[in-house]
């Protein structure tokens, strides 16, 4: 999806324009195109057919065609939406999900979104009213960008490189998303790469019309805040949360398939689904079986091979190795759009790459789980206020740094500050080890990566629940969902999230902790609600996931295509980013074999491989 308004401006409404930026979109709509041109619009769609093959082709429209629909995504309450909007008296020419839209809006106004259970960017031309609309949905499922070449102009795009093609788009970089990156392996939303375009926020619409632009935050209107009489029935509504989360998103006339690690999460997904799906398609990657010092081995295959035969789904386990990811770097940089090094995609695009030659149009998955139900490792050791400060320690330890044993790095980490803690526990590269590695003309003016933590105060004690918080409203988003889009799309193919509907994540936020982490075992609520359907092995087995081996294959197959990013012949060396002896910083974490420094390394190559895919930009 993309489109350009402007109110008195004409300047830009050049169909040569937005046919551009609509190509570049193929990948996410490969099987139809569709245009609008109004004076002081133009808009325009790439379509991946999912429901009513035939019909659902866009724009879309109200019965009078004053209200003009491109979206991107699915309702997948649509049939409830469209029921009472039939009781009202509207009519309906076609069966896409997305024609509720319309008519919501010549019924509720802007109220409409507040209604709406899917993923979605949404981009509505009310022609009358001459003004625009754009919204997101309540996660930020699915992706938009904008810039604003003038107050009285704007112009999105499902990804940035199609604003690219737009004459007013400015490549100036965002120099503190680059500071960013190793520490998180992507740019924290709302911001990107370039510094004058924006990822729109999740949960908002915004208006744009002749008196310019306003923005709105909308929460959705059916959740059911229940007051559990029993810890039984908290229970038992859980599971029927999580299975109504999974059959709504089965939504499809095209064949489903499902991501399977053998983990819990992707388990309960496909097991639901393989309810209600006669062929479901499964898939998960094995990988080179080497030790990790966070998760044990990485190859996991085996036990989603034997759960997938017990389920009786068609599965296959796509292998893996350094050479293979090595080889299909340069189609994942073209993925990414802007720099985005978390690893695991690179996983998650090799089995989108599989899916596609079979037929399978539509991939279910098991992400987000963990920040709803309390997933992570680290959550046992969570403290609700900071205790006596470690003087003779280091203030830039993390979690992934086993050179401590791990009650002496537990006793460290809870020494720090909340938002500290924050980042030792999830996050890579501090602080301190970035101006390092970074020139200091470049990091001097830089601003704290931390500032993206809720509360960004040493005095502030943060509560338990919070750091659980702080990663479903951060890392949920700005990772999870992204790193889900970007591979699936490159490949044509729509993901999809069910622990990310808004009542699992409105279920999640009024969770206590002891809900969260109970007995010795993370995510204790989901784990009992399930546990009569989901193997006992797979329940309490300590979480894994598509980790990939990235320090192993650092320190040996990818050691000089690393090295090389620190050389004087590197963009990153030429663009002052990094200075002439950087080298010798990354040559001794690649030494310290007791710190997982893999997702740093790997920031640094994609910076350099992005860098020198869209040198022109610069």
């Amino acid at each position: 999806m993309c489109g350009i308004a402007g109110f008195k401006i004409k300047s830009s409404f050049n169909s040569k324009i937005i046919e551009k930026m609509n190509l570049s979109l193929l990948d996410r709509g490969p099987d139809s195109e569709g245009y609008y041109f109004d004076d002081e619009f133009t808009g325009a769609i790439r379509r991946l057919k999912i429901n009513d093959l035939v019909n659902g082709d866009q724009p879309l429209f109200n019965r009078d065609k004053s209200v003009v629909l491109f979206y991107n995504g699915e309702i997948y309450n649509y049939r409830f939406l469209r029921k009472l909007l039939e009781n009202k008296g509207y009519k309906f020419n076609t069966n896409s999900d997305g024609e509720v839209i319309c008519h919501l809006y010549d019924e509720f106004s802007e109220d409409l979104f507040s209604m709406l259970d899917g993923m979605f960017a949404i981009s509505l031309w009310l022609k009358k009213e001459r003004k625009l609309i754009l919204a997101r949905d309540i996660a930020g499922e699915k992706p938009l960008y904008y810039f604003k070449p003038s107050q009285n102009e704007i112009v999105y795009a499902s990804t940035i490189n199609a604003l690219s093609f737009h004459p007013s788009f400015k490549s100036d970089l965002n120099l503190d998303a680059i500071w960013d990156l190793p520490t998180f392996t992507w740019t924290p939303q709302p911001d990107t790469i370039f510094s004058n375009v924006k990822s729109f926020p999740h949960s908002h619409y915004m208006v744009i019309d002749k008196k310019g632009t306003s923005l709105y935050k909308y929460d959705f209107k059916y959740v059911e805040n229940k007051n559990f009489v029993s810890e039984k029935d908290l229970i038992d509504y859980t599971k029927h949360l999580v299975e109504q989360s999974v059959n709504d998103r089965l939504l499809s006339d095209v064949p489903v398939g499902s991501f399977l690690s053998g983990g819990l999460d992707s388990s309960i997904v496909t097991y639901i689904a393989s309810q209600n799906v006669e062929k479901l398609n499964t898939y998960t990657i094995g990988f080179e079986n080497v030790e990790d010092l966070q998760h044990g081995q990485s190859d996991e295959s085996i036990y989603a091979e034997k759960f997938a035969k017990n389920l009786g789904t068609s599965h296959k386990t796509i292998k893996v190795t350094s050479s293979n990811f090595l080889l299909d770097l340069k189609s994942f940089i073209k993925s990414i759009d802007q720099p985005f090094s978390t690893s695991s995609a690179m996983g998650i695009k090799a089995i989108s790459q599989q899916a596609k030659k079979d037929g399978v149009k539509v991939l279910l998955s098991g992400d987000c789980a963990d920040e709803c139900f309390g997933g992570y490792s680290w959550y046992p050791n969570l403290n609700s206020q900071t205790i006596e400060k470690y003087n003779n320690f280091p203030m830039d330890l993390s979690f992934h740094d086993y050179n401590y044993d791990d009650q002496e790095k537990i006793k460290i980490i809870n020494s720090y500050p909340s938002h500290k803690q924050a980042w030792a526990w999830h996050y890579y590269a501090s602080e301190a080890e970035k101006k390092k590695i970074f020139n200091k003309d470049f990091y001097k003016s830089r601003l704290s990566s931390h500032r993206f933590f809720r509360e960004f105060n040493d005095n502030i004690y943060w509560e338990k629940e919070d750091y659980i918080a702080q990663d479903r409203d951060f890392y949920l988003r700005n990772e999870m969902l992204q790193k889900l889009d970007k591979m699936t799309m490159a490949n044509s193919i729509e993901g999809r999230v069910p622990f990310a509907s808004p009542k699992i994540l409105s279920l999640s936020s009024r969770l206590r902790y002891d809900h969260f982490y109970r007995d010795g075992q993370i995510k204790w609520l989901l784990k009992q609600a399930f546990a009569e359907v989901i193997p006992k092995e797979i329940i309490s087995r300590p979480k894994h996931g598509f980790n990939v081996p990235l320090d192993h294959w650092f320190r040996n197959d990818w050691s000089k295509l690393l090295l090389s990013c620190f050389s004087k012949d590197s963009n990153l060396y030429k663009m002052g980013i990094i200075h002439n002896k950087s080298g010798e910083t990354i040559i001794k974490m690649l030494d310290n074999k007791k710190k997982l420094n893999g997702e740093i390394f790997f920031s640094f190559l994609v910076l350099e491989l992005w860098l020198e895919e869209y040198k022109e930009y610069f």
